[in-house]
C-alpha cells in the first residue's frame, strides 16, 4: 500500500515510468527543452522549490501547465529529466507547453513548514497570512512575470493530493490562471476520502501513508523517507493481529504529527470541518475540469463532490467533470484503461479521455486552440453497458428514485414487503472480520473495487439479497442512499452496504482476459455468475444521527441507519441480477469496531466483543436501497 500510494497519486511522477537508455522521444524532449531549479519567493519570505521545463522554442509564446505537489518535483538536477516522454505528456511537449512541477511549502526541497490539507484562510490580512491558494499566486505571479517567452496563461492539475492542491489554486483569484483540472482531488478526509469514510477509519491505507510520509524533515533535503518495516506479508493477518487502533499508535511513534491530529480528532468537530475545501468554493473563476474514477479506491468521493459544491456554490463558473471507469490515476498512467482486475470495458478508455477531453481541454484555455464545445458538461463512462454518456447536467433530471427492498429468504424486490417481524441476523465477530478481497496481499489492492465478492456471499456473517434473473435493463445514475433498519446487541457497529452486478452462469467476455487472480497465467477468471462490486459504502453506526454527536445504540432496539453511497453509473444489463449485501466488518480496508460505543482511536484489545446483527424486512421495518434509475 505505501508503494501505491507514494507512487500511484503522485502527479506527474505518478504517471511516467523509468526508461533504460535515451529513446527517440527522450532524445527529442532533451533536444527541445531545458530544465531550470529555481528558489520562488512567497510572499512571508518562505522560498520553494520549484523545476521548470522550458522550450527552446522562441517561434511563439508558450503556456504553462503546473503541478504542486508533496511528493517530490524529482528527478533533482538541471541535467536530470522526468520522462515525461514516457507518457501521455509527451503531447503537450510537443505542442510546447512549458511545465512546472513544485515542492509545497515544507516538502523535500521547498522552504516552510509543512501543513497537511492545510485550511484555506479567506481572510488574509497580512503577507504572514498564507494558505495553499495564497502560494499558488504568488507562484504564478512569479512565473509569468520571469519565464521568457510564456503567454500568460496559466494551466494547474494534479491527481489526488496534487488534485487538492489544484482545488486550492482554482481559489487562488490570478488573472493568468485560466484552466484548472482538480483529478481525484483530496476533498474531505472525514466524510468520504482516504482515511475516513462516514467517520469510519480506513486504517490500512491511513498506516501505510503515514508512517513513511508523516516523517518530519528536519531541512530540506532530496532524500525520501524510509518505510515502516512490516514483517509480514499478510495484511489481513497484520492488521489483525496488532489489534487496537491504540497499537498503532504505538508503533507509529510520537512524531507523527497528523496521526496524532487524526486520532485526537475522533469526531467531525471544526478541526475537521476546516480542512473540507468544499465549503470554500464560491466565486470560482477558472475553467474547471474535474476527473475521477468510478473504481477509485481512494479518492471517488472528491471528484464528484468539487464538481458538486461549484454547481452549487459557484453557478457561473465554467465547470465540467468526467468519470471514467478508472482506478486511481488510471487515466494519466495509461493509455488503456480498457480493463480493472477481471472487468472488461471493450475500449482504450484512458486513451480515449486523453485525446478527446483533458488535451481539448487545455489546448483551448491556454492556447486559444481548437475548441471546447465538445466537452460535455459530464463525461460519464457507464459500466455495464460500456459506453461513453456526454450529459448535459449531474445528477440527472431523468432519474427516479427506486426502492429496491431487502425481503426474507435472501430475496430482493422493488415491491414493499408486506410480512410482519422479518429479519436476517448474523454474528458480527471482531476476532473474524470480514475480508475487502480473497487474496492474501501485502499492499491493498486497486481491483477490490470491481471484485468479485462471492467468497462474501459464502460468509454465515455477511447478509444476501438478490433480485430475480432482470428481463430489461436498468440504468443506475446518481448517488445510492441506504435505508436500513437494524439492531445489535451491543451499542454500536458498522454497516457496509455493497450493491453488486450479478453475471449470468453462462457469462463469458468475447475474449478472454488473463486473471489477476490466478498464478497460472493461461488460465482466465471463470465469469459466468460473478458477483460484481459496483459499490460499495461503510457507515460507523454511531454517527448515524450527526457525525458531530456520536450516539449509542440501545441493544436489541430496531434502529434507523440511513446514509448515502457515492454516484454511481451502471447498467444491469436483462439476463443479470441485482445483490445487495450488507455486513459489520470490511477488513483490513476499515478498522474493526469494537462493537460498544467508545472512542475507537484509543480503546483496548479487550473492549472488541462480538455482537448479534439484524437488519429487518418486513412491513413496519422495510430496509432497501434507493437507486437513481434513468426513465
Amino acid at each position: 500500500m505505501r508503494k501505491l500510494l507514494m507512487l500511484v497519486i503522485t502527479a506527474l511522477i505518478l504517471h511516467t515510468s523509468c526508461v533504460k537508455g535515451i529513446n527517440q522521444d527522450s532524445l527529442w524532449m532533451r533536444e527541445n527543452y531545458t530544465k531550470k531549479e529555481v528558489y520562488i519567493p512567497m510572499r512571508d519570505g518562505v522560498k520553494l522549490f520549484t523545476t521548470i521545463y522550458m522550450p527552446k522554442d522562441k517561434s511563439e509564446k508558450h503556456p504553462i501547465l503546473m503541478t504542486r505537489t508533496p511528493y517530490s518535483c524529482a528527478p533533482y538536477g538541471e541535467d536530470k529529466f522526468l520522462p515525461l516522454w514516457n507518457s501521455h505528456y509527451n503531447t503537450y511537449l510537443h505542442e510546447g507547453y512549458i511545465f512546472v512541477t513544485q515542492d509545497v511549502r515544507g516538502r523535500w526541497m521547498s522552504e516552510g513548514t509543512f501543513v497537511d490539507v492545510r485550511p484555506y484562510n479567506p481572510n488574509k490580512k497580512t503577507k504572514q497570512d498564507i494558505d495553499e491558494a495564497s502560494d499558488t499566486y504568488d507562484t504564478i505571479d512569479w512565473l509569468v512575470k520571469s519565464l521568457e517567452n510564456n503567454n500568460g496563461n496559466v494551466g494547474v492539475l494534479g491527481i489526488s493530493y496534487p488534485g487538492f492542491y489544484s482545488t486550492m489554486a482554482a481559489l487562488s483569484g490570478h488573472p493568468a490562471l485560466k484552466a484548472v483540472s482538480p483529478q481525484a482531488p483530496v476533498t474531505d478526509w472525514f466524510i468520504g476520502d482516504d482515511f475516513h469514510h462516514n467517520g469510519a477509519f480506513f486504517i490500512m491505507d491511513a498506516f501505510a501513508f503515514y508512517t513513511s510520509f508523516g516523517k518530519p524533515r528536519r531541512q530540506p533535503t532530496t532524500v525520501g523517507p524510509t518505510n515502516f518495516e512490516y514483517h509480514n506479508t499478510d495484511n489481513y493477518d497484520f492488521y489483525l493481529h496488532t489489534g487496537a487502533v491504540k497499537n498503532f499508535t504505538r508503533l507509529m511513534g510520537d512524531s507523527i504529527a497528523f496521526w496524532k491530529d487524526l486520532t485526537t480528532h475522533p469526531n467531525l468537530d471544526n478541526w475537521w470541518k476546516a480542512r473540507s475545501v468544499r465549503q470554500y468554493l464560491t466565486n470560482v473563476q477558472p475553467a474547471m475540469l474535474e476527473v475521477g474514477g468510478l473504481f477509485d479506491a481512494e479518492d471517488c468521493f472528491g471528484a464528484w463532490n468539487t464538481y458538486k459544491a461549484i454547481e452549487k456554490q459557484s453557478g457561473k463558473t465554467n465547470n465540467r467533470i468526467v468519470m471514467g471507469p478508472w482506478y486511481h490515476g488510471q487515466w494519466a498512467r495509461t493509455k488503456n484503461g480498457s480493463s480493472l482486475g477481471n472487468i472488461q470495458f471493450g475500449s482504450p478508455t484512458s486513451q480515449w479521455y486523453q485525446e478527446n477531453i483533458e488535451y481539448p481541454f487545455f489546448n483551448y484555455y491556454l492556447k486559444g486552440k481548437g475548441s471546447a464545445d465538445n466537452i460535455a458538461e459530464a463525461t460519464v463512462f457507464f459500466t455495464g453497458e460500456n459506453q461513453w454518456r456526454k450529459l448535459s447536467q449531474w445528477p440527472l433530471t431523468n432519474t427516479q428514485q427506486q426502492s429496491l427492498y431487502l425481503q426474507a429468504n435472501g430475496k430482493l424486490d422493488f415491491s414493499k414487503p408486506l410480512s410482519a417481524g422479518s429479519f436476517t441476523g448474523y454474528v458480527s465477530d471482531p476476532a473474524k472480520p470480514v475480508p475487502y478481497t480473497e487474496d492474501i496481499h501485502f499492499e491493498r489492492t486497486i481491483n477490490y473495487m470491481t471484485d468479485d465478492q462471492r467468497f462474501a456471499a459464502r460468509r454465515p456473517d455477511v447478509a444476501t439479497f438478490e433480485t430475480s434473473v432482470l428481463t430489461e435493463d436498468i440504468t443506475v445514475a446518481g448517488p445510492l442512499l441506504a435505508k436500513l433498519v437494524v439492531s445489535t446487541s451491543s451499542t454500536d457497529a458498522d454497516f457496509v452496504v455493497k450493491l453488486i452486478d450479478v453475471f449470468p452462469n453462462d457469462f463469458k467476455y468475447e475474449q478472454d482476459a488473463p486473471s489477476e487472480h490466478r498464478r497460472v497465467p493461461s488460465m482466465t477468471y471463470p465469469m459466468g455468475g460473478y458477483q460484481m462490486l459496483v459499490r460499495g459504502e461503510i457507515m460507523r453506526g454511531k454517527y448515524r444521527n450527526s457525525f458531530e454527536k456520536p450516539e449509542a445504540f440501545k441493544p436489541n432496539t430496531p434502529t434507523d441507519v440511513n446514509f448515502s453511497l457515492p454516484d454511481v453509473a451502471h447498467t444491469f444489463k436483462k439476463g443479470h441480477k441485482i445483490m445487495v449485501q450488507i455486513q459489520s466488518s470490511w477488513f483490513p480496508l476499515v478498522d474493526r469496531n469494537p462493537q460498544v460505543f467508545t472512542d475507537i482511536y484509543t480503546c483496548d484489545d479487550k473492549d472488541f466483543r462480538k455482537a448479534d446483527i439484524r437488519i429487518y424486512h418486513d412491513a413496519q421495518h422495510a430496509s432497501h436501497i434507493e437507486l437513481p434509475v434513468i426513465k
